[in-house]
């Protein structure tokens, strides 16, 4: 008797177990065989090296220990902000708020520390505010319809309100001594704000590359409808990810604090696009669910490398905003050649 189709009903487990193949299959797409790893390297890699060559000629003192310490110290903030950005790139969405959040977790950081004393309260305090925005904008791009860009836009404005109304437009000054303490330490010799950094980079590392979660955020740029169509939660990943980066802009804003010694209502507004840009030099694509978190780490370290080379130069801030669009335009040149060479390969 020739076998029947099994038409049973697919059971949740079933679902579940299909939605995992198929974000497993989106995952593993991303990854770099060994043998294609150097043409895999993204543009962001060569650019800093050029930019090290660049700067060690002509940046006084560039490549001493101190001064390189420096650039990897300055970079932990943007690197904890860039981090989620590139899970939210990954799906199709953008943060344009982040930086605004940043700013107001710093401030209610400081002022509850000034008010009770207390460096733990006042960290819980910056993670609520995050995860409260997190929560405002994946609600509004996954239960209202409304586009990343629109969204977080909105709660941009939202954050940077508050954190001006909240001070008065002035810096809040008075916090524990501890707090600046954690900025300056060190252990082993390498500062505590990158010890921080790299535990922050392996828990991301190993929440996209190795857990449910991660094989989800593939999915969710390469391959939504097959999710949908399995049964897997959407708007609960999506709001995750925007809680993600909350809680990161929560713990960057202990850093923050730290380094400016107080909480300033404008530290770190245009911060977002410091982070964007990261992401996109780094590698990750708006589209497909296409992104590499070590291309991330490139990004934010070519971001910190060209604005600290042109510090030593004495080149104005506002150049150096407008250099860091020119390194994104020239990093995205690079990989538009380097896929014009393998489509003629």
């Amino acid at each position: 008797m020739p076998d029947m189709p099994d038409t049973r009903p697919a059971t949740p487990a079933m679902l579940h177990a299909d939605a995992l193949t198929l974000a497993s299959a989106a995952h593993h797409s991303a990854a770099i065989p060994p043998a294609q790893l150097l043409g895999r390297v993204p543009g962001a890699a060569w650019v800093l090296l050029a930019l090290i060559a660049v700067f060690s000629v002509f940046g006084p003192g560039f490549l001493s220990v101190a001064n390189l310490l420096n650039v990897g110290t300055q970079s932990t903030i943007l690197l904890l902000i860039a981090l989620p950005m590139t899970l939210i790139i990954m799906t199709e969405g953008l943060d344009l708020s982040i930086g605004a959040v940043l700013t107001l977790c710093g401030v209610v950081l400081a002022m509850v520390n000034i008010s009770t004393g207390s460096v733990s309260l006042a960290l819980l305090a910056a993670l609520g505010v995050g995860i409260a925005f997190g929560l405002v904008n994946g609600g509004l791009v996954t239960g209202l319809g409304i586009p990343p860009f629109v969204a977080t836009l909105g709660t941009l404005g939202a954050a940077q309100g508050l954190a001006l109304v909240l001070t008065d437009g002035q810096s809040v000054v008075g916090i524990s001594d501890s707090i600046p303490d954690l900025y300056a330490g060190t252990w082993l010799g390498v500062p505590i704000p990158i010890w921080i950094a790299f535990a922050s980079y392996a828990l991301f590392h190993w929440l996209l590359y190795r857990t449910r979660f991660g094989a989800y955020v593939f999915a969710l740029g390469g391959n939504r409808e097959a999710l949908k169509f399995a049964g897997v939660s959407i708007h609960r990943y999506l709001i995750a990810v925007y809680v993600l980066g909350g809680v990161m802009a929560g713990i960057a804003a202990l850093l923050l604090t730290a380094r400016m010694n107080a909480g300033h209502p404008t530290a770190a507004i245009g911060m977002e696009f410091d982070a964007i840009a990261a992401v996109a030099v780094g590698g990750t694509t708006f589209d497909r669910g296409n992104g590499w978190l070590p291309g991330t780490v490139l990004g934010v370290l070519a971001v910190g490398v060209l604005r600290n080379g042109l510090n030593l130069l004495g080149v104005p801030s506002a150049v150096q905003v407008a250099a860091i669009g020119l390194l994104v335009l020239l990093v995205l040149l690079i990989e538009s050649f380097k896929n014009t060479a393998k489509e003629r390969a």
